[in-house]
């Protein structure tokens, strides 16, 4: 399988050229605090699920379904940042790129919303996509609302 190409600035795979005439309106990189709460979330909560589950089953040790999941999720955190944190996504006045070579023309999105702590864009053919790790979910709906609107110029 052929390399996709990196970005010099930052190590992440770079996005196709602009199109003449067009114009960069946002870029939005992956953000660590983002990353690492929402590991400690997915820790919490399978923590507590863990636990629950040992003790409905009558473990005499449900003490180790916490510790495992935090355990497990800290590891697989640490696995997946050096991927995760190089993803970015770049809005212009004519498309959406994102890592992995994912490109929507603006006039093909139908919706842009908040999804638990990410965004989730909708095209209208009924594609998704979802913008992981951002650091201002709701900055980043409404500069995509606007320039759907044509105001962002």
């Amino acid at each position: 399988m052929a390399e996709l190409p990196r970005d010099s600035i930052m190590g992440a795979v770079a996005m196709s050229p602009l199109r003449s005439g067009e114009h960069v309106l946002a870029e939005w990189p992956a953000d660590p605090a983002a990353y690492w709460r929402s590991h400690a979330v997915m820790a919490a909560l399978g923590g507590v699920i863990a636990g629950v589950v040992l003790v409905a089953i009558g473990n005499p040790s449900p003490w180790v379904g916490p510790v495992a999941a935090v355990l497990a999720l800290g590891a697989r955190g640490w696995y997946v940042a050096s991927e995760a944190l190089e993803a970015r996504w770049r809005l212009t006045d004519q498309r959406l790129q994102g890592p992995g070579g994912r490109e929507v023309p603006l006039a093909r999105l139908r919706l842009a919303r908040r999804f638990l702590g990410d965004v989730q864009v909708i095209t209208h053919s009924g594609d998704k996509y979802l913008m992981k790790y951002l650091a201002d979910g709701a900055a980043v709906v409404a500069a995509i609302d606007a320039a759907k609107a044509g105001l962002a110029k």
